[in-house]
């Protein structure tokens, strides 16, 4: 079993209850990590953090001097900082022509320049080395529609991580990525309760499934740990949809429509 004792570990993202960022932290907390959850929601960090014997802190990754703050604050109360990940993101979906200038914004703040900050803070703030890691997401790999900015965010913030892992390895620092599929977490569940939806999805997933935050979180725990011998590379952790595709409109709605119709000759 992976040992991570005597590490500290910083996940921003945790705020949100059962979300993918405390699955992460949880996994972490599980292996001997001292983990500090940051978020913009300080009750529900407070009372995750407690249920861990963690730490926690407040944190808006779209603001610098927030993310900055984090990095000395778990400096000063830790000593150092030797794994960070950061698993925070806004599943906007949108056609191209529909997406305000300020929701733009608002996601290029978050999934780009938040990306920036963080690994910026977090370089610094890991002097003899440590571990980096950026959720993505599968659908730079397979395009999905009505997804623009969310896509290209994420893939920015892909080339930010190759950045970091070949300038700062000397340092010691691996960065990483790691790129779910859909995956059933508290942001998707609205999707999964729409009956057949997820049906579209599945067909495409070689293993036979769509993948779990708990999938995720064990993905992170042996990139994060010293066995790992690997930067500045991205992860599928989607169970091989890579291989395929993710589906088109009309089948999502089709697969949507089967199920609705199944529902009424049932009686359901």
């Amino acid at each position: 079993m992976t040992n991570l004792s005597g590490k500290v570990a910083v996940v921003i993202g945790a705020a949100g209850e059962n979300n993918m960022g405390q699955h992460i932290a949880r996994t972490l907390a599980d292996a001997g990590a001292k983990v500090v959850v940051a978020g913009r929601k300080a009750e529900p960090l407070k009372t995750f953090a407690g249920g861990i014997a963690g730490d926690w802190a407040l944190c808006d990754l779209a603001k610098k001097a927030d993310v900055e703050a984090l990095a000395s604050t778990v400096l000063e109360r830790h000593g150092k900082v030797d794994i960070a990940i950061n698993a925070t993101g806004w599943g906007l979906l949108k056609g191209l022509h529909e997406i305000t200038e300020e929701e733009l914004d608002q996601i290029i703040a978050l999934q780009l320049k938040g990306v920036h900050y963080f690994l910026s803070a977090f370089v610094r703030a890991m002097p003899h080395g440590g571990s980096l890691v950026q959720i993505s997401s599968a659908t730079t790999q397979c395009i999905i529609d009505d997804h623009a900015a969310y896509i290209a965010t994420k893939a920015g913030s892909e080339a930010l991580i190759r950045c970091v892992a070949n300038q700062y390895g000397s340092q010691g620092i691996r960065a990483n990525v790691l790129s779910p599929g859909f995956t059933l977490s508290p942001m998707t569940e609205q999707s999964f309760a729409v009956p057949g939806l997820a049906d579209a999805f599945v067909k495409e997933y070689p293993l036979g499934r769509v993948g779990t935050s708990e999938d995720i979180a064990k993905a992170a725990l042996w990139v994060v740990s010293d066995d790992c011998f690997m930067s500045g590379q991205n992860l599928q952790i989607n169970g091989g949809l890579t291989l395929r595709r993710n589906p088109r409109p009309g089948e999502i709605q089709a697969a949507v429509g089967a199920a609705m119709a199944a529902m009424q000759a049932s009686g359901n």
